[in-house]
């Protein structure tokens, strides 16, 4: 019924290709899992999780349309509607050039819609990052860029013709019921309480998307870190210290990061001198907007100062940060 054209990802659980619906007659994207136990498991609560999301027709602007699936050959492959590529896959192409402004404030108030989507229904999505939005359009336009070369010659950069985006990957999909893993979401947009061992819940889909708006306005990943003690030293440098309860009630595991329970063990506890370094190069959050958001830095700041709050129960949730004046006073 189908032939494979080409690939469009290579991941740990199996490959997404680019096919034909000879039926339809349009591409179609196929995510075809590995014959694996737990990425099985994986990809039935993906489908599960499509389903019900599918059930409201508000679903299709928000989220990526299953078609159907099928198994072939203990291989779960699941069919989607063709859509763009990711937003980091766009930074990329750009040398991670940020997005303007008003393009971050379009895809912020898409995430969001979505997110509240799926925390109205008791889903959290868990792992949420650029690479999980699509661009449902490939076409981009190519405009002048602000950056240079050393001969003065002009650059370009790519601009998406159209911002409307889809959140892609339920695999990972926890329901709010159900037990939760105690690690979660992908290292760079992990939320604090993950890390401290302090359970987790809607908040840590809020924490990805403040992390994620800051990526798309500054280029680079917030926190670009694989160790907890230099994360948690980032997100001190970024943000200020962290409450004083949230390091009394760390799990056991978490304790080590701190000294006397009360202050981070940094940079006494740091691996490396790069380490200590990385840390010292980033900005608190205000400076950070402020070098990269023009005339929209306070609205933004004071927005993103909502969503990356360390205490959870503090954090705005994904209906209050839609009704924040960064959405509604586009200027």
């Amino acid at each position: 019924m189908k032939s494979a054209a080409s690939w469009i990802f290579v991941g740990t659980f199996g490959r997404v290709l680019e096919c034909w619906d000879r039926e339809t007659r349009e591409y179609v994207a196929i995510k075809v899992v590995r014959s694996i136990r737990k990425y099985r498991d994986a990809a039935m609560i993906e489908i599960d999780v499509l389903n019900r999301l599918a059930e409201n027709e508000k679903y299709r602007s928000l989220c990526v349309q299953i078609q159907r699936w099928f198994d072939y050959r203990n291989h779960i492959c699941i069919v989607f509607e063709k859509l763009g590529p990711s937003l980091y896959d766009f930074l990329k192409r750009n040398r991670y050039q940020p997005f303007p402004v008003e393009l971050v404030r379009e895809f912020g108030r898409q995430l969001l819609e979505s997110v509240a989507y799926m925390h109205e229904l008791r889903l959290i999505h868990t792992d949420l990052k650029p690479e999980n939005i699509l661009l449902v359009s490939s076409e981009f336009i190519k405009v002048p860029s602000s950056k240079k070369s050393s001969q003065d010659e002009m650059h370009f950069k790519c601009l998406p013709k159209s911002s409307a985006i889809k959140l892609i990957d339920f695999g990972s999909t926890a329901f709010d019921n159900q037990e939760h893993n105690s690690i979660v979401s992908t290292r760079h947009y992990r939320a604090p309480e993950i890390i401290l061992g302090l359970g987790w819940s809607f908040p840590c889909d809020i924490w990805s998307v403040g992390c994620i708006l800051v990526e798309l306005c500054s280029g680079e990943a917030l926190f670009q870190t694989h160790e907890n003690l230099e994360h948690l030293a980032m997100m001190e440098r970024v943000l200020g210290p962290i409450p004083e309860h949230m390091i009394r009630k760390a799990s056991s595991s978490a304790q080590k990061y701190f000294r006397r329970a009360t202050r981070l063990n940094w940079p006494e506890g740091a691996v490396s001198r790069e380490s200590i370094r990385a840390v010292r190069k980033l900005d608190r959050l205000k400076d950070l907007v402020s070098r990269n958001a023009d005339h929209s830095r306070a609205v933004l700041a004071d927005l993103l100062q909502g969503l990356l709050r360390f205490e959870p129960s503090e954090r705005l949730t994904a209906q209050e940060a839609l009704d924040h004046p960064f959405f509604r006073n586009p200027t």
